[in-house]
């Protein structure tokens, strides 16, 4: 999941991640954001070491494994050995990734930044054969937001995989340092993040 700071890419993914384990699939969540906030609600804010953190300190990889809901923290070291000693980048050159998408709404620094992004992928698109899996629009209220997103993804040759409505609810489990789906589960919400990662789920490889 990649985006501009501060329009929801870390509670996006977070909830569609729980809404695949909640699937049944294994799930690794290795998060690059300098807040070190990419797992907050899945481990109930539980304090984090940092790549940069541990490094600093000489302690070891598997100090980073923290177990949270339904995970062992198993698999974790491979990957956060790899972004460690190749950069951010890397899992994009070295075919690491697979599918990437972009977490943006209808504000226009958010489609600019999905508009680089994109130009990011294509750049290691050939060597790394990774593909751009589609936008995912977290709706922020603006004028003709759907519209502006869906004429993006076209402009991009990709497509919009979902739109995610606005909604209390997820700031109400935030507060809570919780996942929409386990906070609230039986909400419309829930079932828009499990939507979603349906989408994501039967988009791959396509």
């Amino acid at each position: 999941f990649y985006g501009k700071g501060g329009f929801g890419k870390s509670t996006t993914s977070q909830n569609t991640l729980a809404a695949l384990a909640e699937m049944g699939q294994k799930i690794l969540i290795v998060g690059c954001d300098p807040k070190a906030d990419s797992t907050r609600l899945i481990l109930h804010a539980k304090a984090q070491d940092t790549i940069l953190s541990l490094a600093a300190s000489a302690g070891s990889v598997e100090d980073l494994e923290l177990e949270g809901v339904g995970c062992a923290g198993r698999g974790v070291i491979t990957s956060i050995n790899f972004l460690e000693e190749n950069g951010f980048a890397m899992p994009i050159r070295e075919n690491k990734a697979q599918e990437i998408y972009i977490v943006m709404s209808g504000e226009m620094m958010a489609m600019y930044a999905a508009n680089n992004i994109s130009k990011g992928i294509l750049k290691y698109a050939n060597s790394g054969g990774v593909r751009l899996g589609g936008l995912i629009c977290n709706e922020r209220q603006t004028d003709k937001e759907l519209e502006l997103a869906e004429a993006l993804a076209k402009k991009l040759g990709t497509q919009l995989i979902y739109f995610v409505p606005r909604d209390n609810v997820v700031q109400h489990a935030e507060l809570r340092r919780m996942t929409v789906l386990e906070y609230a589960p039986e909400s419309k919400q829930a079932d828009h993040y499990r939507n979603l990662a349906t989408k994501v789920h039967n988009n791959g490889g396509k």
